[in-house]
């Protein structure tokens, strides 16, 4: 399906000129009447139910035929009992049996559209989410770095559920429109005459039909934009409370927000005049047809022309012929939203995914945890490189750290050992193997990450511990805690291990959850172990236990550390200093002292942030490396 490249655009309100026409946007409510791409794509979710789906249409079917009926026989209840001469009792409840029965046929059928119908919804909607889900864990970092993830969010699952009622709409539809057919067919068989002139204010629906639907079109939309900037704004605001309350801003955002619900407000309100409108104009006209089959058939009785019971299923269905003209409306509001779904949700599913296995991927089972990078050029933007012809190698159990100012590559250098993205050049390789050539599920088994923001998952603590690990023990979980110093303050908790965590581990401070991902780390039993500026945000006693733990955790594993606290890295057995892409230094930490070059002048610095290094002092450090290299 050919589908156009997937954009993320900000929520600003359009000008009301704009929401008529152009480029559809995210927040976009209303697409094609009929999208053939879409329904094409979106029939193979359904195929999987189609023999659920016929018996739903079947039931449908009954239903509406069952309804149709039911004029029919009151029309023959009141010939009988106004016939010449005494009525026939028999035929009289013959005719009673058969509307009881047609009652019952009804009840059933539409219990049972109902119940099928909104099963196969259902199931539908969890196969398009789960579909969407597992795309969405397979998608290169690449796409997930440029995109907003509430908007992801907001096709997960607000479209999804547009789909799905597109699939209750489309089959109701069916019924609808066999009711519609079925009326006027058997309004013209009873009386031609009344029937054309029932028919007569079709016209006029159609015309306010036609003058409606672009100002409802618009003022939907405008609605759905300005909602979608209120909780945006929402959510914005509850995520940096602490901002706001630290800056006193509590009152500007308040005059912020209101002027964004005021507009929301605005706009909802024309859109619920604009949508309530369509009902007293559909019950006008139906009294409008109803007194002209009440008075011109009150002629045609008089005359002779006519029965009484002609009259009568008249009435009936004359008080049903608007229902499906008015759900037939409905659904193609319904039918426009799900195109519009539908384009949008197969944007997500087409993104390309970028780092994949090769069709004959070696499986990782037992390295020796060596690392190479060998030529390496690297960046996230064309002709925009990040790492430039970078070579070094890690032995099995060495500990090397990564040292160098902000946006150097360290951060890069380690994405590309988990291969969260492929190199522009040359190759990085664990345990001999080019990552490339092996499977993404076996590199993540021998690569552990532990990162500066630790993220923790619903659940207890236990269930974050052994997140990588299924079948850990809990044996093993507490000797995994007890060697980062986690277990004392775990077994303070109400429920020690099985203690509830909130959002993101909220009832935690960072140091413990930064230790508790350290446990994850050491349970997860990988051959290689990076640590990403994992004590940068930890306290000095908290700073202590891990380094403490960090021995016992590098037993026996490669590790790459990051780290802007220097003293943190002064035991590694080689620490590469990088610059603007490059490695400019490399060496133990009294080598690179006595090297005089960019570390020796940071520690010097008493450890300071590469961040609060000046500029100038950063290039004639790095001048002095260059000099002394050579």
């Amino acid at each position: 399906m050919a589908t156009r490249r997937f954009s993320e655009r900000t929520h600003e309100i359009p000008p009301k000129a704009s929401i008529r026409r152009g480029p559809t946007t995210d927040e976009e409510v209303f697409g094609e009447a009929f999208n053939g791409q879409v329904v094409g794509r979106f029939i193979k979710y359904v195929a999987v139910y189609r023999k659920l789906l016929f018996v739903a249409i079947a039931a449908v079917l009954v239903f509406t035929v069952s309804s149709i009926t039911f004029p029919l026989i009151v029309k023959s209840v009141y010939d009988e009992a106004l016939s010449e001469g005494a009525p026939d009792r028999s035929r009289l409840a013959m005719l009673v049996i058969v509307f009881l029965v047609a009652v019952g046929f009804n009840f059933i059928a539409n219990f049972f559209q109902e119940l099928i119908v909104g099963r196969v919804a259902e199931r539908i909607l969890f196969d398009m989410r789960r579909a969407m889900y597992l795309h969405l864990q397979r998608i290169s970092l690449s796409f997930m770095d440029k995109t907003e993830i509430g908007k992801l969010m907001s096709r997960l699952q607000g479209d999804v559920a547009a789909l799905q009622e597109f699939v209750e709409t489309a089959v109701f539809a069916i019924g609808d429109l066999v009711l519609l057919v079925g009326i006027i067919g058997a309004m013209v068989w009873l009386d031609w005459r009344l029937g054309l002139m029932t028919l007569a204010v079709l016209p006029t629906l159609l015309i306010v039909r036609i003058i409606w639907l672009p100002f409802a079109r618009r003022a939907f939309l405008r609605a759905r934009v300005t909602s979608s900037i209120v909780s945006g704004a929402l959510a914005e605001n509850i995520n940096g409370v602490r901002v706001v309350q630290g800056m006193s801003r509590e009152y500007v955002n308040y005059d912020l927000f209101d002027i964004r619900a005021s507009d929301n407000l605005r706009a909802a309100n024309l859109a619920s005049k604009l949508g309530v409108m369509m009902l007293p104009i559909v019950d006008t006209l139906t009294g409008a047809a109803m007194a002209i089959v009440v008075v011109m058939g009150g002629f045609f009785v008089l005359g002779g022309t006519i029965e009484t019971g002609v009259m009568v299923a008249f009435v009936l269905f004359v008080q049903r012929f608007f229902d499906p003209i008015r759900s037939l409306t409905m659904h193609y509001n319904v039918l426009q939203r799900a195109m519009a779904s539908g384009e949008r949700i197969f944007e997500v599913i087409d993104v390309p995914v970028d780092i994949k296995d090769k069709p004959n991927a070696i499986v990782l089972e037992d390295i020796d945890g060596s690392i190479e990078f060998e030529n390496v050029t690297f960046g996230y933007f064309p002709d925009q490189p990040i790492l430039k012809d970078i070579s070094f190698k890690v032995k099995p159990g060495e500990t090397v750290a990564l040292v160098g100012p902000t946006g150097s590559g360290k951060t890069s250098t380690t994405a590309l050992l988990h291969r969260f993205y492929d190199v522009w050049e040359g190759s990085v390789k664990v345990g001999g193997h080019d990552v490339r050539d092996v499977t993404l599920d076996s590199l993540g088994k021998q690569v552990a990450m532990v990162l500066q923001e630790p993220f923790l998952f619903s659940g207890t603590i236990f269930e974050n511990i052994k997140y990588a690990k299924d079948d850990a023990t809990r044996e093993g979980i507490v000797e995994a805690a007890r060697a980062v110093g986690a277990h004392e303050f775990i077994m303070k908790l109400p429920d020690g291990y099985e203690t509830e965590l909130e959002q993101r581990g909220g009832n935690l401070s960072l140091g413990q959850r930064q230790l508790i991902s350290f446990a994850r780390a050491i349970v997860a039993d990988a051959k290689i172990l990076i640590l990403d500026e994992a004590t940068a945000s930890i306290d000095s006693y908290t700073e202590m236990l891990i380094q403490q733990a960090l021995h016992r955790l590098l037993e026996g594993r490669t590790g790459m550390v990051i780290a802007h606290r220097l003293a943190t890295i002064r035991s590694a057995d080689r620490i590469i200093v990088l610059q603007d892409g490059r490695i400019i230094e490399t060496g133990h930490h009294d080598e690179l002292m006595e090297l005089g070059g960019l570390y020796a002048h940071l520690y010097s610095m008493n450890y300071a942030s590469f961040d609060d290094i000046p500029d100038e002092l950063i290039q004639r450090a790095t001048q002095a490396a260059q000099e002394s290299a050579t």
